[in-house]
């Protein structure tokens, strides 16, 4: 049950954070979306201890406040690029996956897809490697750099 009310509290935070409109209409559609989810999460099953909301609370909004950095440099290093095609290298790397758990894995390659420039062509559960599409050398050197990585590591709360 704790599981369900801290995920039942986060979705709520971040509703309201992202809405911007509070009228008793949108709390009450808010409210029924937040029990949509949270239901469709118990009959699928996925909500455990390894997906625990409340385990990942404070060091997730510092993980988004850095991602949210990255994308934006990333975004700037594109730009620049379109401007000035010669900076173009189209490149597919295979990067380690060195994540514990699979919720850390895929945020692992979605964090990499969001930022401008990358994308995970592939990311299977049995293998600690990901196959990654690079538009620029500047973006290469930062995956191997593993930065990135590392704090979805620490987000997991399990640095290696």
């Amino acid at each position: 049950m704790r599981y369900y009310l801290s995920l039942a509290l986060m979705l709520a935070i971040l509703w309201l954070g992202l809405s911007g409109v509070y009228k008793p209409l949108l709390f009450g559609l808010g409210a029924a979306s937040v029990a949509l989810v949270v239901w469709l999460t118990e009959r699928m099953e996925v909500l455990g201890a390894e997906h625990d909301p409340a385990t990942l609370s404070w060091r997730l909004l510092v993980y988004w406040a850095w991602l949210v950095g990255q994308v934006i440099l990333s975004n700037i290093a594109v730009a620049r690029a379109v401007l000035d095609p010669r900076r173009i290298q189209p490149t597919l790397i295979e990067v380690p996956v060195r994540q514990h758990t699979n919720v850390g894995r895929v945020t692992y390659a979605n964090s990499i897809t969001l930022t401008p420039g990358t994308v995970t062509t592939w990311l299977a559960s049995d293998s600690d490697r990901a196959q990654v599409h690079a538009l620029l050398a500047d973006a290469v050197e930062g995956l191997e750099t593993d930065a990135m990585g590392r704090r979805v590591q620490w987000l997991e709360g399990k640095p290696r």
